[in-house]
């Protein structure tokens, strides 16, 4: 690979009153994607944001073509661990698992089998031989509280994380697919918030952020407590309330000194004296402290340390989109002058770039899935299950083989060629896009004051 930077410097962005450098940010492309140049919105205001969320819903759901890559990833993980352990079986849980995932996530994977001890080292020897991935993008994290390698894959720049006979992993994906069948708007609403979150470098856990898990288990929270059925006229309009009363709830009025969450059982809100109790000796329910709806006295946020910054870009999305859906403003309020969601969010012409590139380099023909989920097959969360007519025929296996040795020899055709030249060089094909360090700033939300958590 000729990727010389991290993910994180083509997935950063910043949005409205952020950044000085504004005009930058906002890229050749405009920065809002999923508005088509054709697009006319039906109205000013809430109705205008709700389509816009519905419109930025659709791009960013998953492609066939990511899809498609990112079963190769898996495939390729699942054969080196099936050359140590024949009997190990590869589980995909996590965003890709739900197909609640950005362009740009993580892959999760979990090796099931019986050891004494966990072969993390092992495994990792295996993977820099099969030059997988670069030896520094190959990292053993053997002293966390669920010890894990960490990779990038070489081939389309995907980051991996692999652990070992966890299965509250793929407990929590089925919880979250339930949810989402119960309440259809979750994937939507958590897809905007996901983007939300990874531009303020607000969505890992090691930086002070939350995780996926946590985000998605507040926005089912919120769907159960402060349930907004749409009535008769007003459908259009739903899902820019019900963004507006995310950031609401969790950016002004919820109590984060005093309160818990709670989603099993139909969702409550508890005292954390309560959550507590269940808790091992020592432990101290956290500042933004979510019972695990599968283990009871495990706090899921508990390595959320500034789960108050959280709070505070929760409520500076609210107070801006307020602003924007007023109907008194009519030089913000306008949809088709103005983006209403691009004053929250934006997707940066790295990202947009990446994906032309994916669209370039995984052609298919047909994946016979429903898009933004992974179909049902043989286990839940099997490589197997990833891609239905993949596996249909030994023909499948033998022509994404060929197309693997076809992509490995054009990457490598492609470095020959470039050996001398510029790291920057952009859109060839077989290769991902090079990303420009000095255009990339991480900028912190700006909002310097925030109420106390009320009573």
């Amino acid at each position: 690979m000729h990727i010389e930077c991290s993910k994180q410097h083509y997935i950063t962005a910043s949005t409205y009153a952020m950044n000085k450098n504004h005009a930058a940010l906002i890229g050749i492309h405009g920065g809002c994607p999923w508005r088509s140049p054709n697009r006319v919105y039906d109205s000013r205001g809430i109705v205008g944001l709700h389509q816009e969320i519905e419109d930025f819903y659709k791009y960013m759901t998953p492609t066939d073509e990511e899809h498609q890559m990112r079963i190769g990833v898996v495939k390729r993980i699942e054969s080196i661990v099936h050359s140590l352990w024949p009997s190990a079986k590869v589980e995909v849980f996590g965003s890709f698992s739900t197909g609640l995932y950005l362009p740009t996530s993580d892959i999760d994977l979990v090796v099931l089998g019986q050891w004494n001890h966990l072969p993390l080292h092992t495994l990792e020897n295996a993977l820099l031989n099969s030059k997988i991935s670069k030896s520094e993008n190959v990292r053993v994290l053997d002293k966390a509280s669920v010890p894990i390698i960490k990779l990038t894959d070489q081939m389309c720049d995907v980051k991996v994380d692999i652990s070992f006979n966890m299965n509250n992993g793929l407990k929590s994906a089925q919880l979250i697919k339930s949810m989402r069948k119960k309440y259809p708007v979750l994937g939507k609403l958590v897809l905007v918030l996901k983007q939300f979150l990874l531009q303020r470098n607000l969505n890992e856990v090691f930086t002070g952020g939350i995780s996926s898990y946590s985000l998605i288990l507040m926005t089912i929270s919120f769907l159960q407590l402060h349930p907004r059925q749409a009535p008769d006229g007003f459908a259009d309009q739903n899902l820019a309330v019900l963004l507006i009363e995310f950031f609401e709830l969790y950016g002004r009025k919820f109590n984060y000194m005093k309160t818990a969450i709670r989603v099993k059982d139909g969702g409550t809100y508890i005292a954390k004296e309560e959550v507590q109790k269940d808790m091992i000796d020592g432990h101290r329910p956290s500042m933004l402290c979510i019972e695990d709806p599968l283990t009871p006295g495990n706090d899921i946020g508990r390595g959320s340390y500034g789960a108050l910054q959280v709070k505070q870009a929760f409520e500076y999305a609210y107070l801006i989109l307020q602003q924007g859906v007023n109907p008194s403003n009519q030089g913000i309020s306008d949809t088709n002058l103005h983006s209403l969601l691009g004053r929250i969010i934006r997707v940066t012409d790295e990202v947009i770039n990446y994906r032309h590139w994916i669209k370039d380099n995984y052609p298919v023909k047909h994946l016979g899935r429903v898009a933004g989920s992974i179909s049902s097959g043989s286990s839940e969360g099997s490589v197997s299950s990833l891609a239905e007519s993949d596996s249909d025929s030994e023909g499948g296996d033998v022509r994404q083989q060929q197309e693997t040795l076809q992509f490995s020899q054009s990457n490598n055709c492609w470095r020959q060629q470039h050996r001398n030249t510029s790291p920057h060089l952009g859109h060839n094909r077989g290769h991902p896009p090079q990303h420009n360090h000095n255009q990339v700033q991480h900028r912190r939300n700006q909002v310097k004051a925030f109420p106390s958590p009320q009573e």
